[in-house]
């Protein structure tokens, strides 16, 4: 099994104690996420932003958490059987929990690399594919940890902070 953490400069000491904790959410939302449905794909990343701007979030994070929502669900519709995302919302922060059913990741650090995909013809013709999917969710990510092997399951977590 492969693990990735990436930090913003000054968060590994706060993400760190958030993961010991494991704090109760203000509030919590599941969705699914289904293999190639692209028509319903970004409902979810839409839900999530949605119930962060009721809450006033800055616009910022909204667009942080909106790219890195979307970006992620893009790749579990593309690339998985699919799967799920948990949104946690906090009074400081905003936990994105994705896990997909299968393949998993030959080598999450190569999968990293901008303009790296194993995106199939198909998505490809849909627009999706470009291998940028990862790069923006670090991009936007205040906290990125991956979980993942070839055949298994990968499990990706977002904390965005406001």
């Amino acid at each position: 099994m492969a693990e990735y953490w990436y930090f913003q400069p000054g968060m590994e000491e706060k993400a760190r104690a958030f993961f010991a904790e494991t704090p109760k959410p203000e509030i919590m939302q599941n969705f699914e996420i289904r293999e190639r449905d692209f028509v319903s794909a970004g409902v979810a990343s839409a839900q999530i932003k949605y119930a962060l701007k009721r809450l006033g979030v800055p616009s910022e994070i909204l667009r942080r958490t909106a790219i890195a929502a979307y970006e992620a669900e893009i790749n579990v519709t593309a690339h998985s059987k699919g799967g799920s995302v948990t949104s946690n919302i906090y009074s400081d922060c905003v936990y994105l929990i994705f896990k997909d059913c299968g393949p998993g990741m030959e080598d999450i650090e190569q999968s990293m690399t901008p303009g790296y995909s194993t995106a199939d013809e198909m998505v490809r013709e849909m627009g999706f594919g470009a291998g940028l999917g990862l790069p923006n969710i670090k991009k936007n990510s205040d906290v990125l940890h991956i979980v993942s092997e070839r055949g298994k399951n990968t499990v990706l977590e977002i904390i965005i902070y406001y």
